[in-house]
Protein backbone atom coordinates (compact mmCIF):
# COMPACT_ATOMS: atom_id res chain seq x y z
CA UNK A 1 0.00 0.00 0.00
CA UNK A 2 2.26 2.18 -1.47
CA UNK A 3 0.96 6.40 -0.51
CA UNK A 4 2.01 7.26 -4.12
CA UNK A 5 -0.81 4.97 -5.41
CA UNK A 6 -4.69 4.95 -5.25
CA UNK A 7 -4.87 2.04 -2.64
CA UNK A 8 -4.03 4.62 0.26
CA UNK A 9 -6.47 7.26 -0.25
CA UNK A 10 -8.79 4.24 -0.91
CA UNK A 11 -8.17 2.70 2.35
CA UNK A 12 -8.65 5.94 4.27
CA UNK A 13 -12.26 6.25 2.50
CA UNK A 14 -12.98 2.61 3.74
CA UNK A 15 -12.19 3.34 7.21
CA UNK A 16 -14.02 6.91 7.31
CA UNK A 17 -17.02 4.84 5.90
CA UNK A 18 -16.55 2.36 8.55
CA UNK A 19 -16.49 5.33 11.47
CA UNK A 20 -20.02 5.93 11.96
CA UNK A 21 -21.47 2.02 11.56
CA UNK A 22 -18.31 -0.34 12.87
CA UNK A 23 -15.61 1.54 14.52
CA UNK A 24 -14.20 -1.12 15.81
CA UNK A 25 -13.30 -1.81 12.57
CA UNK A 26 -12.56 1.21 11.03
CA UNK A 27 -9.53 0.87 14.07
CA UNK A 28 -8.26 -2.44 12.65
CA UNK A 29 -8.43 -0.74 9.21
CA UNK A 30 -6.23 2.77 10.89
CA UNK A 31 -4.29 0.26 12.10
CA UNK A 32 -3.51 -2.25 8.78
CA UNK A 33 -2.24 0.93 6.97
CA UNK A 34 -0.53 2.38 9.42
CA UNK A 35 1.70 -1.09 9.25
CA UNK A 36 2.17 -0.61 5.81
CA UNK A 37 2.80 3.06 6.24
CA UNK A 38 4.03 4.04 9.56
CA UNK A 39 3.47 7.81 10.95
CA UNK A 40 0.90 8.15 7.94
CA UNK A 41 -1.05 11.49 9.16
CA UNK A 42 -4.20 10.79 7.68
CA UNK A 43 -4.31 7.16 9.15
CA UNK A 44 -3.66 8.72 12.71
CA UNK A 45 -6.11 10.94 12.19
CA UNK A 46 -8.76 7.99 11.25
CA UNK A 47 -7.20 6.36 14.17
CA UNK A 48 -8.29 8.87 16.89
CA UNK A 49 -11.65 9.47 15.28
CA UNK A 50 -12.61 5.77 15.79
CA UNK A 51 -11.10 5.07 19.31
CA UNK A 52 -13.21 8.21 20.21
CA UNK A 53 -16.10 6.58 18.84
CA UNK A 54 -15.43 4.05 21.22
CA UNK A 55 -14.78 5.94 24.18
CA UNK A 56 -11.20 5.61 24.56
CA UNK A 57 -10.08 9.45 24.50
CA UNK A 58 -6.83 9.01 26.06
CA UNK A 59 -5.95 6.21 22.96
CA UNK A 60 -7.59 8.83 20.89
CA UNK A 61 -5.46 12.00 22.01
CA UNK A 62 -2.12 10.11 21.54
CA UNK A 63 -3.26 9.15 18.10
CA UNK A 64 -4.43 12.64 17.58
CA UNK A 65 -0.81 14.14 18.81
CA UNK A 66 1.32 11.31 16.57
CA UNK A 67 -0.98 12.85 13.69
CA UNK A 68 -0.10 16.29 14.41
CA UNK A 69 3.96 15.62 14.99
CA UNK A 70 3.90 13.83 11.65
CA UNK A 71 2.12 16.67 9.39
CA UNK A 72 4.73 19.11 11.43
CA UNK A 73 7.39 17.26 9.21
CA UNK A 74 5.54 17.70 5.85
CA UNK A 75 7.03 19.44 2.94
CA UNK A 76 3.77 21.88 2.37
CA UNK A 77 3.59 22.57 6.37
CA UNK A 78 7.34 23.33 6.04
CA UNK A 79 7.27 25.81 2.98
CA UNK A 80 4.12 27.25 4.33
CA UNK A 81 6.22 28.16 8.01
CA UNK A 82 9.21 29.68 5.64
CA UNK A 83 6.95 31.64 3.57
CA UNK A 84 5.37 32.82 6.89
CA UNK A 85 8.87 33.60 8.28
CA UNK A 86 9.14 35.76 5.10
CA UNK A 87 6.04 37.31 5.22
CA UNK A 88 4.81 35.84 2.43
CA UNK A 89 1.44 35.37 3.69
CA UNK A 90 -0.15 34.81 0.61
CA UNK A 91 2.10 32.14 -0.73
CA UNK A 92 1.63 30.22 2.65
CA UNK A 93 -2.08 30.49 2.65
CA UNK A 94 -2.55 29.24 -0.79
CA UNK A 95 0.03 26.06 0.53
CA UNK A 96 -2.14 25.71 3.46
CA UNK A 97 -5.48 25.79 1.61
CA UNK A 98 -3.90 23.66 -1.42
CA UNK A 99 -3.13 21.06 1.26
CA UNK A 100 -6.42 21.18 3.70
CA UNK A 101 -8.07 20.48 0.33
CA UNK A 102 -6.47 17.04 -0.08
CA UNK A 103 -6.89 16.88 3.75
CA UNK A 104 -9.63 18.72 5.35
CA UNK A 105 -8.72 17.46 9.01
CA UNK A 106 -5.36 18.88 8.92
CA UNK A 107 -5.19 19.97 12.27
CA UNK A 108 -1.68 21.75 11.84
CA UNK A 109 -2.25 23.16 8.60
CA UNK A 110 -5.95 24.40 9.80
CA UNK A 111 -4.12 26.43 13.08
CA UNK A 112 -1.76 27.75 10.87
CA UNK A 113 -4.31 29.37 8.18
CA UNK A 114 -6.01 30.52 11.68
CA UNK A 115 -2.67 32.28 12.63
CA UNK A 116 -2.52 33.96 9.53
CA UNK A 117 -5.50 35.29 10.15
CA UNK A 118 -5.05 36.17 13.59
CA UNK A 119 -1.47 38.39 12.09
CA UNK A 120 -3.46 39.75 9.57
CA UNK A 121 -6.60 41.08 12.50
CA UNK A 122 -9.03 39.01 10.73
CA UNK A 123 -10.06 37.29 14.77
CA UNK A 124 -13.77 35.91 13.66
CA UNK A 125 -12.24 33.86 10.50
CA UNK A 126 -9.16 32.91 13.43
CA UNK A 127 -12.19 31.43 15.30
CA UNK A 128 -13.82 29.74 13.35
CA UNK A 129 -10.84 27.96 12.12
CA UNK A 130 -10.17 27.27 15.67
CA UNK A 131 -12.92 26.06 16.09
CA UNK A 132 -12.38 23.73 13.05
CA UNK A 133 -9.07 22.06 15.09
CA UNK A 134 -10.85 21.73 18.51
CA UNK A 135 -13.63 19.78 16.86
CA UNK A 136 -11.35 17.55 14.90
CA UNK A 137 -8.98 16.93 17.81
CA UNK A 138 -10.73 17.74 20.97
CA UNK A 139 -7.94 16.90 23.53
CA UNK A 140 -5.32 18.97 21.63
CA UNK A 141 -4.20 21.32 24.28
CA UNK A 142 -2.54 24.16 21.58
CA UNK A 143 -5.58 24.50 19.32
CA UNK A 144 -7.61 25.89 22.81
CA UNK A 145 -4.98 27.96 23.78
CA UNK A 146 -4.90 29.48 20.42
CA UNK A 147 -8.50 29.87 20.31
CA UNK A 148 -8.38 31.42 23.91
CA UNK A 149 -6.05 33.93 22.63
CA UNK A 150 -7.81 34.70 19.92
CA UNK A 151 -11.08 35.41 22.18
CA UNK A 152 -9.11 37.73 24.23
CA UNK A 153 -7.91 39.19 20.84
CA UNK A 154 -11.49 40.49 20.41
CA UNK A 155 -12.02 41.76 23.80
CA UNK A 156 -13.72 38.68 25.12
CA UNK A 157 -12.05 38.58 27.93
CA UNK A 158 -14.73 35.99 30.20
CA UNK A 159 -14.15 33.60 27.28
CA UNK A 160 -10.71 33.38 26.97
CA UNK A 161 -9.83 32.86 30.65
CA UNK A 162 -12.94 29.94 31.08
CA UNK A 163 -11.20 28.57 27.96
CA UNK A 164 -7.91 28.29 29.34
CA UNK A 165 -8.98 27.54 32.67
CA UNK A 166 -10.46 24.26 31.45
CA UNK A 167 -7.48 23.39 29.62
CA UNK A 168 -5.46 23.74 32.42
CA UNK A 169 -8.03 21.36 34.85
CA UNK A 170 -7.68 18.85 32.50
CA UNK A 171 -3.53 19.71 31.41
CA UNK A 172 -2.14 21.06 34.95
CA UNK A 173 0.86 20.27 33.70
CA UNK A 174 0.62 22.28 30.79
CA UNK A 175 2.55 25.55 31.03
CA UNK A 176 1.71 26.99 28.12
CA UNK A 177 -1.74 27.40 29.12
CA UNK A 178 -1.06 28.15 32.08
CA UNK A 179 1.68 31.24 31.22
CA UNK A 180 -1.16 32.39 28.59
CA UNK A 181 -3.65 33.13 31.36
CA UNK A 182 -1.03 34.37 33.67
CA UNK A 183 -0.50 36.84 30.73
CA UNK A 184 -3.57 37.33 29.79
CA UNK A 185 -3.91 38.51 33.12
CA UNK A 186 -0.99 40.77 33.97
CA UNK A 187 -2.03 42.75 30.57
CA UNK A 188 -5.64 43.42 31.67
CA UNK A 189 -3.76 44.85 35.44
CA UNK A 190 -4.84 41.78 37.76
CA UNK A 191 -1.20 41.16 38.75
CA UNK A 192 -2.07 39.31 41.62
CA UNK A 193 -4.22 36.73 40.06
CA UNK A 194 -1.21 36.07 37.44
CA UNK A 195 1.01 35.93 40.09
CA UNK A 196 -1.19 33.02 41.97
CA UNK A 197 -1.14 31.30 38.34
CA UNK A 198 2.24 30.73 38.09
CA UNK A 199 2.33 29.87 41.85
CA UNK A 200 0.30 26.68 40.89
CA UNK A 201 1.56 25.82 38.02
CA UNK A 202 5.04 25.33 39.69
CA UNK A 203 3.29 23.06 42.42
CA UNK A 204 2.34 21.00 39.61
CA UNK A 205 5.26 21.11 37.25
CA UNK A 206 7.65 21.53 40.32
CA UNK A 207 11.17 23.34 39.28
CA UNK A 208 10.71 23.87 35.46
CA UNK A 209 13.12 26.15 34.36
CA UNK A 210 11.09 28.62 31.53
CA UNK A 211 8.56 29.16 34.53
CA UNK A 212 10.36 30.40 36.88
CA UNK A 213 11.81 32.74 33.86
CA UNK A 214 8.31 33.63 33.40
CA UNK A 215 7.52 34.38 36.84
CA UNK A 216 10.21 36.48 37.24
CA UNK A 217 9.16 38.38 34.46
CA UNK A 218 6.16 38.98 36.29
CA UNK A 219 7.34 39.87 39.65
CA UNK A 220 10.09 42.26 38.24
CA UNK A 221 6.80 43.89 36.60
CA UNK A 222 5.43 43.88 39.95
CA UNK A 223 7.99 46.05 41.72
CA UNK A 224 9.22 42.53 43.67
CA UNK A 225 12.66 42.73 42.49
CA UNK A 226 14.32 40.21 45.45
CA UNK A 227 12.17 38.05 44.30
CA UNK A 228 12.37 38.59 40.60
CA UNK A 229 15.93 38.00 40.71
CA UNK A 230 15.68 34.90 43.35
CA UNK A 231 13.06 33.64 40.46
CA UNK A 232 15.79 34.09 37.63
CA UNK A 233 18.49 32.67 39.84
CA UNK A 234 16.28 29.57 40.09
CA UNK A 235 15.90 29.62 36.18
CA UNK A 236 19.69 29.60 35.68
CA UNK A 237 20.10 27.33 38.31
CA UNK A 238 18.42 24.70 36.83
CA UNK A 239 19.49 25.38 32.74
CA UNK A 240 22.78 26.75 33.02
CA UNK A 241 21.81 27.45 29.13
CA UNK A 242 18.50 29.53 29.71
CA UNK A 243 20.40 32.45 28.09
CA UNK A 244 16.62 34.51 28.29
CA UNK A 245 17.22 34.41 32.17
CA UNK A 246 20.52 35.14 31.85
CA UNK A 247 19.36 38.74 29.81
CA UNK A 248 16.95 39.25 32.52
CA UNK A 249 19.36 38.87 35.72
CA UNK A 250 22.00 41.17 33.90
CA UNK A 251 19.08 43.89 32.72
CA UNK A 252 17.97 44.31 36.69
CA UNK A 253 19.92 47.03 38.09
CA UNK A 254 22.20 47.35 41.27
CA UNK A 255 24.89 44.71 39.72
CA UNK A 256 22.91 41.32 40.18
CA UNK A 257 25.51 39.51 38.20
CA UNK A 258 28.26 38.32 39.68
CA UNK A 259 31.50 37.16 38.62
CA UNK A 260 31.57 33.75 39.05
CA UNK A 261 28.36 34.37 36.67
CA UNK A 262 30.40 36.26 34.00
CA UNK A 263 32.27 32.19 33.36
CA UNK A 264 29.06 30.43 33.68
CA UNK A 265 27.42 32.38 30.80
CA UNK A 266 30.99 32.23 28.47
CA UNK A 267 30.97 28.80 28.94
CA UNK A 268 27.67 28.36 27.68
CA UNK A 269 28.43 30.63 24.82
CA UNK A 270 31.17 28.57 24.20
CA UNK A 271 28.53 25.51 23.70
CA UNK A 272 26.69 25.33 20.30
CA UNK A 273 23.74 26.79 21.41
CA UNK A 274 21.26 27.85 18.69
CA UNK A 275 21.56 31.97 17.24
CA UNK A 276 18.72 32.63 19.30
CA UNK A 277 19.91 31.72 22.65
CA UNK A 278 23.21 33.25 22.24
CA UNK A 279 22.25 36.69 21.45
CA UNK A 280 21.01 36.99 25.00
CA UNK A 281 23.97 36.01 26.48
CA UNK A 282 25.83 38.29 24.23
CA UNK A 283 23.19 41.43 25.94
CA UNK A 284 23.64 39.66 28.98
CA UNK A 285 27.83 39.87 29.17
CA UNK A 286 27.44 43.76 27.50
CA UNK A 287 25.31 44.66 30.24
CA UNK A 288 27.40 42.82 33.07
CA UNK A 289 30.70 43.99 31.49
CA UNK A 290 29.52 47.85 31.44
CA UNK A 291 28.69 47.86 34.87
CA UNK A 292 32.16 46.85 35.13
CA UNK A 293 33.22 49.73 32.90
CA UNK A 294 34.83 47.50 30.67
CA UNK A 295 33.16 49.44 27.63
CA UNK A 296 35.25 47.93 24.93
CA UNK A 297 34.39 44.05 25.99
CA UNK A 298 30.86 45.17 26.43
CA UNK A 299 30.60 46.79 23.26
CA UNK A 300 31.44 44.18 21.37
CA UNK A 301 29.29 42.04 22.85
CA UNK A 302 26.49 44.31 22.48
CA UNK A 303 27.67 44.46 18.56
CA UNK A 304 27.25 40.58 18.26
CA UNK A 305 24.08 40.28 20.10
CA UNK A 306 22.48 43.15 17.63
CA UNK A 307 23.97 41.18 14.76
CA UNK A 308 22.60 38.07 15.56
CA UNK A 309 18.93 39.20 16.24
CA UNK A 310 19.80 41.13 13.21
CA UNK A 311 19.94 38.06 11.49
CA UNK A 312 17.02 36.39 12.73
CA UNK A 313 14.49 39.21 12.20
CA UNK A 314 16.07 41.62 9.20
CA UNK A 315 14.39 45.60 9.56
CA UNK A 316 13.54 47.39 6.30
CA UNK A 317 14.39 50.99 6.67
CA UNK A 318 13.50 52.18 3.36
CA UNK A 319 9.69 50.52 3.91
CA UNK A 320 9.79 52.59 7.09
CA UNK A 321 10.85 55.86 5.46
CA UNK A 322 8.17 55.78 2.55
CA UNK A 323 5.87 55.23 4.95
CA UNK A 324 6.85 58.69 6.60
CA UNK A 325 6.99 60.21 3.16
CA UNK A 326 3.27 58.74 2.55
CA UNK A 327 1.69 59.56 5.55
CA UNK A 328 3.27 63.25 5.06
CA UNK A 329 1.78 63.68 1.17
CA UNK A 330 -1.38 61.94 2.51
CA UNK A 331 -1.82 63.67 5.91
CA UNK A 332 -2.00 67.66 5.46
CA UNK A 333 -3.61 70.50 6.50
CA UNK A 334 -6.34 70.43 3.64
CA UNK A 335 -7.16 66.91 4.90
CA UNK A 336 -8.04 67.46 8.39
CA UNK A 337 -9.67 70.41 7.17
CA UNK A 338 -11.97 67.99 5.18
CA UNK A 339 -12.51 65.30 7.81
CA UNK A 340 -13.08 68.01 10.53
CA UNK A 341 -16.18 66.99 12.94
CA UNK A 342 -15.08 63.22 12.52
CA UNK A 343 -14.25 60.85 14.21
CA UNK A 344 -15.03 60.03 18.18
CA UNK A 345 -14.89 62.88 20.47
CA UNK A 346 -14.06 61.25 23.66
CA UNK A 347 -11.27 63.31 25.29
CA UNK A 348 -10.17 60.76 27.62
CA UNK A 349 -7.23 59.22 25.54
CA UNK A 350 -3.78 60.37 26.30
CA UNK A 351 -0.84 59.08 23.69
CA UNK A 352 2.13 59.25 24.92
CA UNK A 353 4.51 58.40 21.86
CA UNK A 354 7.84 59.00 20.95
CA UNK A 355 11.63 56.33 20.31
CA UNK A 356 11.41 53.57 22.95
CA UNK A 357 14.46 54.17 25.18
CA UNK A 358 13.28 58.27 25.27
CA UNK A 359 11.87 58.73 28.87
CA UNK A 360 8.16 57.57 27.99
CA UNK A 361 7.98 55.11 30.87
CA UNK A 362 8.86 58.22 33.13
CA UNK A 363 6.67 60.68 31.42
CA UNK A 364 3.54 57.62 32.00
CA UNK A 365 4.72 57.54 35.36
CA UNK A 366 4.48 60.94 36.49
CA UNK A 367 1.34 61.18 34.83
CA UNK A 368 0.05 58.10 36.28
CA UNK A 369 0.72 59.65 39.73
CA UNK A 370 -1.95 62.13 39.21
CA UNK A 371 -5.65 61.43 40.63
CA UNK A 372 -7.25 62.03 37.33
CA UNK A 373 -5.27 60.22 35.05
CA UNK A 374 -4.99 56.28 35.08
CA UNK A 375 -1.79 54.82 33.84
CA UNK A 376 -2.46 51.57 31.21
CA UNK A 377 0.99 50.92 30.03
CA UNK A 378 1.56 50.25 25.78
CA UNK A 379 -1.67 49.37 24.48
CA UNK A 380 -1.31 47.25 20.94
CA UNK A 381 -5.03 48.84 19.51
CA UNK A 382 -3.83 51.08 17.31
CA UNK A 383 -1.52 49.03 15.53
CA UNK A 384 -4.68 46.55 15.46
CA UNK A 385 -6.75 48.91 13.71
CA UNK A 386 -4.16 49.39 10.93
CA UNK A 387 -3.50 45.81 10.67
CA UNK A 388 -7.45 45.25 10.17
CA UNK A 389 -7.50 48.18 7.64
CA UNK A 390 -5.22 46.25 5.70
CA UNK A 391 -6.71 43.35 6.08
CA UNK A 392 -9.16 44.23 4.15
CA UNK A 393 -7.66 43.86 1.35
CA UNK A 394 -4.98 42.17 2.34
CA UNK A 395 -3.97 39.72 -0.62
CA UNK A 396 -3.44 43.49 -2.56
CA UNK A 397 0.42 43.85 -1.55
CA UNK A 398 0.33 47.21 -2.25
CA UNK A 399 -2.24 47.57 0.64
CA UNK A 400 -1.02 49.43 3.26
CA UNK A 401 -0.77 51.87 5.72
CA UNK A 402 -1.76 55.29 5.78
CA UNK A 403 -3.79 54.65 1.98
CA UNK A 404 -6.11 52.22 3.84
CA UNK A 405 -6.64 55.26 5.65
CA UNK A 406 -7.17 57.87 2.48
CA UNK A 407 -11.10 56.68 1.34
CA UNK A 408 -12.76 56.09 5.23
CA UNK A 409 -16.22 57.22 5.53
CA UNK A 410 -17.49 59.64 8.57
CA UNK A 411 -18.86 56.46 10.03
CA UNK A 412 -16.03 54.63 9.15
CA UNK A 413 -13.91 57.36 10.95
CA UNK A 414 -16.12 57.57 13.87
CA UNK A 415 -16.45 53.80 14.19
CA UNK A 416 -12.59 53.00 14.60
CA UNK A 417 -12.09 55.65 17.13
CA UNK A 418 -15.20 54.21 19.47
CA UNK A 419 -13.48 50.95 19.12
CA UNK A 420 -10.51 51.93 20.40
CA UNK A 421 -12.28 53.52 23.32
CA UNK A 422 -14.12 50.36 23.52
CA UNK A 423 -10.78 48.18 23.86
CA UNK A 424 -9.13 50.19 25.99
CA UNK A 425 -11.50 49.73 28.93
CA UNK A 426 -10.70 45.99 29.34
CA UNK A 427 -7.16 46.97 30.87
CA UNK A 428 -8.43 50.28 32.83
CA UNK A 429 -8.95 49.41 36.90
CA UNK A 430 -10.00 53.02 37.51
CA UNK A 431 -12.42 55.31 37.51
CA UNK A 432 -10.32 58.15 36.71
CA UNK A 433 -11.16 60.40 33.80
CA UNK A 434 -8.70 60.10 31.47
CA UNK A 435 -5.67 56.99 30.67
CA UNK A 436 -2.45 57.01 28.81
CA UNK A 437 -1.35 54.32 26.18
CA UNK A 438 2.07 54.75 26.14
CA UNK A 439 3.10 52.46 22.87
CA UNK A 440 6.18 54.72 21.54
CA UNK A 441 5.67 53.36 17.55
CA UNK A 442 2.42 55.33 17.42
CA UNK A 443 4.07 58.20 16.04
CA UNK A 444 3.85 56.09 12.71
CA UNK A 445 0.34 56.34 12.86
CA UNK A 446 -0.12 59.85 14.29
CA UNK A 447 -2.39 60.93 11.33
CA UNK A 448 -5.03 58.24 12.07
CA UNK A 449 -4.81 58.43 15.93
CA UNK A 450 -6.01 62.27 14.89
CA UNK A 451 -8.74 61.50 12.71
CA UNK A 452 -10.61 59.13 14.48
CA UNK A 453 -9.69 60.96 18.19
CA UNK A 454 -9.15 64.82 17.06
CA UNK A 455 -10.02 65.34 21.06
CA UNK A 456 -7.23 63.10 22.17
CA UNK A 457 -3.75 64.73 23.66
CA UNK A 458 -0.26 63.82 21.69
CA UNK A 459 2.90 63.78 23.94
CA UNK A 460 6.40 63.12 22.16
CA UNK A 461 8.72 61.76 24.76
CA UNK A 462 12.17 62.82 23.20
CA UNK A 463 16.03 62.35 24.18
CA UNK A 464 19.01 63.40 22.82
CA UNK A 465 19.53 61.64 19.32
CA UNK A 466 23.32 59.82 20.83
CA UNK A 467 21.80 58.40 23.94
CA UNK A 468 18.47 57.64 22.75
CA UNK A 469 19.49 55.73 19.94
CA UNK A 470 22.55 53.55 21.90
CA UNK A 471 20.04 53.08 24.49
CA UNK A 472 18.27 51.68 22.33
CA UNK A 473 20.95 49.68 20.82
CA UNK A 474 21.95 48.35 23.90
CA UNK A 475 18.95 46.78 24.86
CA UNK A 476 16.93 43.64 23.88
CA UNK A 477 13.63 43.98 23.45
CA UNK A 478 10.43 40.59 23.53
CA UNK A 479 8.98 41.80 20.26
CA UNK A 480 9.26 44.02 17.42
CA UNK A 481 11.54 46.85 17.31
CA UNK A 482 13.48 45.08 14.28
CA UNK A 483 14.76 49.06 13.85
CA UNK A 484 17.51 48.41 16.92
CA UNK A 485 19.86 46.07 15.81
CA UNK A 486 21.45 48.23 14.05
CA UNK A 487 23.20 51.65 13.90
CA UNK A 488 22.19 52.04 10.11
CA UNK A 489 18.61 51.57 10.91
CA UNK A 490 18.86 53.64 14.55
CA UNK A 491 20.23 56.69 12.86
CA UNK A 492 16.87 56.32 10.01
CA UNK A 493 14.24 55.28 12.36
CA UNK A 494 15.26 58.21 14.51
CA UNK A 495 15.25 60.58 11.62
CA UNK A 496 12.00 60.05 10.59
CA UNK A 497 10.81 60.14 13.49
CA UNK A 498 11.69 63.39 13.83
CA UNK A 499 10.92 64.30 10.46
CA UNK A 500 7.01 63.01 11.00
CA UNK A 501 6.95 65.27 14.18
CA UNK A 502 7.85 68.35 12.60
CA UNK A 503 5.39 67.59 9.51
CA UNK A 504 3.05 67.24 12.09
CA UNK A 505 4.09 70.31 14.23
CA UNK A 506 3.93 72.39 10.96
CA UNK A 507 0.21 70.80 9.56
CA UNK A 508 -0.93 70.93 13.15
CA UNK A 509 0.00 73.29 15.42
CA UNK A 510 -0.02 72.77 19.41
CA UNK A 511 -1.89 69.46 18.84
CA UNK A 512 1.63 67.54 20.08
CA UNK A 513 3.47 68.97 23.33
CA UNK A 514 7.13 67.27 23.38
CA UNK A 515 8.89 66.69 26.96
CA UNK A 516 12.46 66.59 26.34
CA UNK A 517 13.77 64.15 28.74
CA UNK A 518 16.96 65.74 29.80
CA UNK A 519 14.61 69.09 30.24
CA UNK A 520 12.50 67.05 32.18
CA UNK A 521 15.24 65.47 34.62
CA UNK A 522 17.13 69.16 35.12
CA UNK A 523 14.26 70.85 36.54
CA UNK A 524 10.59 68.78 36.73
CA UNK A 525 8.59 70.77 38.39
CA UNK A 526 8.81 73.16 35.21
CA UNK A 527 8.29 71.07 33.04
CA UNK A 528 5.64 68.69 34.85
CA UNK A 529 3.92 71.64 35.26
CA UNK A 530 3.76 72.40 31.65
CA UNK A 531 2.48 69.16 30.62
CA UNK A 532 -0.05 69.49 32.88
CA UNK A 533 -1.16 72.79 31.60
CA UNK A 534 -1.04 71.12 28.19
CA UNK A 535 -3.77 68.65 29.10
CA UNK A 536 -5.84 71.52 31.17
CA UNK A 537 -4.90 69.34 35.01
CA UNK A 538 -4.26 70.96 38.05
CA UNK A 539 -0.83 70.28 39.45
CA UNK A 540 -0.74 68.25 41.84
CA UNK A 541 2.61 67.41 44.37
CA UNK A 542 2.66 63.67 43.68
CA UNK A 543 3.66 64.14 40.32
CA UNK A 544 7.32 65.61 41.44
CA UNK A 545 7.22 61.84 43.48
CA UNK A 546 6.71 59.23 40.74
CA UNK A 547 8.92 56.87 42.31
CA UNK A 548 6.42 56.45 45.22
CA UNK A 549 3.53 55.18 42.92
CA UNK A 550 3.60 51.48 43.32
CA UNK A 551 1.98 50.38 40.30
CA UNK A 552 3.11 48.03 38.25
CA UNK A 553 5.08 48.81 35.13
CA UNK A 554 5.59 46.37 32.06
CA UNK A 555 8.43 47.99 30.19
CA UNK A 556 12.07 47.66 30.17
CA UNK A 557 12.61 50.61 32.02
CA UNK A 558 10.24 49.65 35.01
CA UNK A 559 13.10 49.42 37.52
CA UNK A 560 14.24 53.48 37.03
CA UNK A 561 10.34 54.85 37.59
CA UNK A 562 11.12 53.28 40.79
CA UNK A 563 13.98 55.70 41.80
CA UNK A 564 13.57 59.35 42.17
CA UNK A 565 13.85 61.50 39.05
CA UNK A 566 18.11 61.26 37.89
CA UNK A 567 20.40 62.06 35.56
CA UNK A 568 21.80 57.92 35.47
CA UNK A 569 22.93 57.08 32.18
CA UNK A 570 22.70 60.82 30.90
CA UNK A 571 26.07 60.42 29.17
CA UNK A 572 26.39 56.79 29.23
CA UNK A 573 27.13 56.73 25.58
CA UNK A 574 30.24 58.77 25.42
CA UNK A 575 31.98 55.68 27.45
CA UNK A 576 31.18 54.13 24.49
CA UNK A 577 31.92 56.61 21.49
CA UNK A 578 35.01 55.48 20.01
CA UNK A 579 32.86 52.37 18.47
CA UNK A 580 30.02 54.95 17.42
CA UNK A 581 31.10 56.87 14.19
CA UNK A 582 28.78 54.66 12.44
CA UNK A 583 25.73 56.10 14.19
CA UNK A 584 27.06 59.41 13.89
CA UNK A 585 27.25 59.06 10.32
CA UNK A 586 23.59 57.42 10.03
CA UNK A 587 21.61 60.23 12.64
CA UNK A 588 23.20 63.09 10.20
CA UNK A 589 21.70 61.30 7.48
Amino acid sequence: MREDTGSLQAALRNGALLLDHNPVAAVEQATTILEVTPGQPEALRLLGKALRKLGLAEKAAKADLAAIKSTLRSPDISSARAAIMKNDLAAAERLLRTSLSRSPDDVVATMMLAEIASTLGIHPEAERLLRQAVSVAPDYPDAKVSLALTFFSQGRLEDALATLDRVIAGHPEQIVAAAAKADILAQTGSYDAAAETYGKLLATVDDNPEVWLWYGHLLKTMGRQSESVAAYRRATALDPDLAEAWWSLAELKANKVEAEDLAVMQRALDRSIAAAKRLYLHFALGKALEDREEWEASFLHYAEGNRLRLDLIPHDRDAVSEEVDRSMTLFTRAFFAEHAGMGCQRRDPIFVIGMPRAGSTLVEQILASHSQIEGTSELPDIPHIVQSLVARDWQNKAAAYPAVVADLTAEEVRTLGERYVENSASKRKTVRPFFIDKLPNNWRYLGLIHLILPNAKIIDARRDAMACCFSNFRQHFSRGQTFAYSMQDLGSYYRDYVRAMDHFDETLPGLIHRVQHESLVADPEREIRALLEYLGLPFEEACLRPHENARPVRTASSEQVRRPINRDAFDLWRNYEPWLDELKAALAG
